[in-house]
């Protein structure tokens, strides 16, 4: 790999839990830390210690199962510079630090509106603010952490520049081996000039390089995403800026509009890291476990869009025809990365859009077959059977489809009568292109269902039926009788069928004609029998009439 180290840190499950709603409870921090893991991620700050006793066992529990090997990430814990927060984080950490992976993360403000709103009359005193800098860092460090330093507004510094440098100075004087530089507000854009916040970071990565030319410094970006900046604003740090630690939460969640989304700054370094001739860089993340993760941020902390960018549901999934038949031939062709490489496969919805190939290639992974000289004609089926479903259908509602459209027998009408153990059923229909009209007398004490089945083996075969059972769906005189029939063929082969009507025994017959309807696609358009019947006339199984 070439350039310089990307480090990837990870703030699910701190700036991500600050949001609201999107808190967990223990055993799911303490998975998401595994996931973190196996993502490979080079920091995974845990929490904030000293919020509360439940955030204190969070990231002493993280620290404890997960910071104590040299696998493991760094873990981190946020505290404010106060002496009584940064005792609490050490403890919180101490787990992981003999381990050489616990890292302190704390911050003070140098945006003029944020002292004076969080720090009240002590922003007034701005030499005692850089003396408890080192003196409170220069604790942190005697107990073995390491120390993470944030200029909290670091974007908005402005008339602070020099306050900034002064408490950076401290830091780094006191030990402090990372700078983050955030974003906080969100507001942050390469339009502001010079006055960008890349531009400062470039000025005091500089300053800092001369006056401590022995300390190895590693410049971080946090960027929030109130203007939809924070990705952009996080990758100019790296590609234009003196950044070698990118901050974020997986799928950008975090306070008010979000944070960077971890994900996608993996996969822009992975994709463009190394051809990046100013500043060529790489991380060591593993992005085949992104999409696990992902789904897992989107399951227990905040609903993920489905049009989210590298992991979201409709991210490598195509409806339209003319994409999914280049898709087909070529997955890339519609795709800017192999969706393989985060742990996802392209799939497709079938909807208005879609063409015959799209329609056939799901009939083929079924195992049915669909020729090229009726894959449209089959999908103008399944778009006018779901007509008004303009967002698409799923896969089993196409196959229904397909089986609509190949079924051998459409019955416009079905008479019957009793009369003693006499059954008579009378058909009116079509059975593949022939009309029929058939008229079929039982002797017995069964139902016209009787009747019916031995009308029906002249053209099916010999069958059993194995299962009948019917309910009600309704009430009073309207009810609807479901029914549901199983049959078992010469072949031992099962097919269940189901039939709704008023009427409880016209609701047994149409099940048993949907069994048997089935029974035969399955005889002559699956894939694995229908060879055993190559001499079948195959012009006869088009539907000429619609059904009744």
């Amino acid at each position: 790999m070439q350039g310089k180290h990307i480090k990837i840190f990870d703030t699910t499950l701190r700036d991500g839990q600050q949001c609201p709603g999107a808190g967990m409870t223990l055993e799911q921090n303490l998975e998401y830390a595994k996931l973190a893991c196996d993502l490979r991620v080079d920091v995974l700050e845990a929490g904030f210690p000293s919020a509360s006793a439940m955030d204190f066992d969070i990231v002493n529990t993280i620290a404890r199962e997960f910071g104590c090997s040299p696998n493991s990430p760094v873990i981190a814990g946020l505290c404010q510079l106060r002496k009584e927060q940064i005792e609490r984080t050490i403890e919180s950490l101490a787990p992981a630090l003999k381990y050489g992976k616990a890292r302190l993360h704390t911050y003070v403000p140098v945006d003029a509106e944020l002292m004076s709103a969080s720090l009240g009359d002590r922003a007034q005193d701005k030499n005692r603010i850089i003396h408890d800098t080192y003196d409170f860092i220069r604790m942190a460090v005697g107990a073995g952490c390491e120390v993470q330093f944030s200029p909290e507004g670091y974007s908005r510094v402005g008339a602070n520049f020099d306050f900034a440098t002064e408490v950076i100075r401290a830091a780094v004087d006191a030990g402090a081996t990372v700078i983050n530089c955030p974003d906080t507000i969100g507001g942050a854009s390469r339009l502001e000039g010079e006055q960008y916040f890349v531009n400062n970071m470039k000025r005091h990565a500089s300053i800092i390089a001369a006056e401590f030319p022995q300390s190895q410094v590693t410049w971080s970006v946090h960027c929030h995403n109130d203007f939809g900046l924070a990705v952009e604003n996080t990758m100019n740090a790296v590609f234009d800026g003196p950044a070698t630690q990118v901050e974020g939460c997986i799928n950008g969640i975090g306070e008010r509009a979000g944070n960077a989304a971890l994900e996608q700054c993996i996969m822009i370094i992975k994709h463009f890291g190394e051809r990046n001739s100013t500043s060529p860089c790489y991380t060591t993340a593993d992005a085949s476990n992104i999409q696990q993760i992902s789904d897992y941020v989107g399951q227990h902390m905040l609903p993920r869009q489905p049009h989210w960018p590298v992991s979201g549901y409709n991210a490598a999934k195509h409806s339209s025809g003319g994409h999914t038949n280049a898709i087909l031939k070529n997955p890339l062709a519609y795709q800017p990365f192999d969706p393989q490489e985060i742990g996802k496969q392209i799939s497709f919805v079938f909807g208005p859009l879609s063409g015959g190939n799209h329609a056939k290639a799901i009939i083929e992974a079924g195992g049915y077959i669909c020729s090229d000289t009726e894959k449209a004609a089959i999908a103008q089926h399944i778009k006018d059977k779901f007509i008004q479903r303009r967002k698409g259908v799923t896969d089993d509602e196409l196959m229904e489809a397909y089986f609509d459209y190949r079924r051998p027998m459409y019955i416009d009408r079905i008479d019957y009568s009793r009369s003693g153990d006499r059954s008579t059923v009378h058909l009116f229909g079509q059975f593949v292109a022939d009309r029929i009209d058939v008229t079929q007398d039982y002797c017995g004490k069964d139902s016209a269902l009787a009747a019916l089945k031995a009308a029906m083996e002249a053209y099916f075969g010999s069958f059993e039926i194995i299962s009948h059972r019917s309910h009600s769906e309704g009430a009073g005189t309207t009810a609807l009788s479901r029914s549901f029939i199983s049959i078992v063929n010469d072949r031992n082969d099962r097919f269940e069928g189901t039939g709704l009507d008023q009427d409880i025994e016209i609701s047994a017959m149409k099940a048993l004609i949907d069994a048997l309807n089935r029974n035969y696609i399955d005889v002559h358009f699956s894939t694995s029998k229908a060879s055993e019947y190559s001499t079948i006339d195959s012009t006869r199984h088009t539907r000429l009439l619609p059904a009744g």
